[in-house]
């Protein structure tokens, strides 16, 4: 099914001719933030019987790293609100196969974890940031966390951790921070991301900004700023780089780019379904076969199938217009 594998190192292939290695594991669809682009509002959460216990996710990494997923990127909902998350990516750290561990967090909640994750050595540290204004933040998120994010951040950072700080571009928001969120990677090594507005349920009520208007921007601040392509990560991100940045400018720009050819990835929700596509949704209800007394041959099997026939693109099928309905990212994994 698919190229053949080396005897080596074994990998799926999808029927066009994609390499699939990389995963979003989804461990919660419950989140701290209240983000206008992502969870306004109080909405239902999954019922905790729903939610993929620890071990079954345990179970299904272990699966897609036997066939070749060498990446996990550990996301929520926001993660670090389901206890025992640092004790779960210590034996995710442990799976053979895995060799590249990430977590995408806001880090309201991270300061007392980062010691821990440090001794983990993670591979990459998302901290979502959507502003540097104490009242914009709030605007945006719901909360008063600020604080609490930057002191995160600022500990994370002197702790050697590998950060990256992703930031939303919202019109008439946030969009006059885009200069103030670079600084970042000015001041410290880290990467500072920028990612358009994706169209989910959630994010009909505001507005993006698209990559071309954030590099012009960046552009006219950093006239060397210029295309880098070493290796800085695992996913679809563009870097770019100043003499004036100690770390790096990152362009994730899934609406007005799509990079559906290049695509690696999968996504397994919190309820156990491993999601082909963002924008379809074809995929494989794990959870049944988990609690329904499936052997690991059995959804070794399945997944191989499922990802074989992963959507070609994000394009509509049938008619549809599956941008349209991508649903809440909270309950996707982003």
């Amino acid at each position: 099914m698919g190229r053949t594998a080396t005897k080596r190192e074994r990998c799926m292939w999808d029927a066009h001719n994609r390499r699939i290695d990389y995963a979003r594991v989804s461990i919660t669809d419950r989140c701290n933030l209240r983000c206008l682009y992502c969870m306004p509002g109080d909405i239902p959460f999954i019922p905790h019987n729903d939610i993929l216990r620890y071990e079954e996710i345990l179970r299904v990494c272990a699966t897609l790293a036997k066939l070749g997923v060498k990446t996990v990127r550990v996301t929520g909902g926001e993660p670090l609100v389901r206890k025992g998350c640092p004790d779960f990516l210590k034996e995710l750290k442990k799976v053979p196969g895995v060799k590249h561990i990430a977590l995408s967090t806001n880090a309201a909640l991270l300061e007392p974890h980062i010691e821990t994750l440090s001794k983990l050595e993670l591979d990459s540290l998302n901290i979502s940031v959507d502003s540097l204004d104490p009242e914009t933040y709030a605007r945006i998120t719901g909360r008063d966390a600020l604080s609490a994010v930057l002191g995160s951040l600022n500990a994370a950072i002197k702790a050697g951790l590998r950060v990256k700080v992703n930031f939303v571009p919202l019109r008439g928001l946030n969009d006059n921070e885009i200069l103030p969120i670079a600084r970042l990677a000015e001041a410290n090594p880290v990467d500072a991301r920028y990612i358009e507005l994706m169209p989910s349920d959630a994010g009909n009520c505001v507005k993006g900004v698209t990559s071309d208007e954030v590099l012009a921007i960046l552009a006219n601040e950093y006239p060397d700023l210029k295309s880098d392509n070493s290796p800085r990560g695992f996913g679809p991100a563009r870097y770019f780089v100043s003499a004036r940045l100690r770390g790096a400018i990152g362009i994730i720009d899934a609406v007005s780019n799509r990079f559906c050819s290049s695509c690696n990835r999968l996504r397994l929700t919190s309820t156990g379904f491993l999601k082909l596509c963002l924008f379809h949704g074809d995929g494989l209800d794990l959870r049944q076969m988990l609690r329904g007394g499936a052997s690991d041959d059995d959804i070794e099997s399945r997944i191989e199938e499922a990802v074989y026939n992963k959507p070609e693109s994000r394009q509509a099928q049938g008619g549809s217009n599956p941008e349209s309905r991508i649903g809440r990212m909270s309950q996707i994994g982003g």
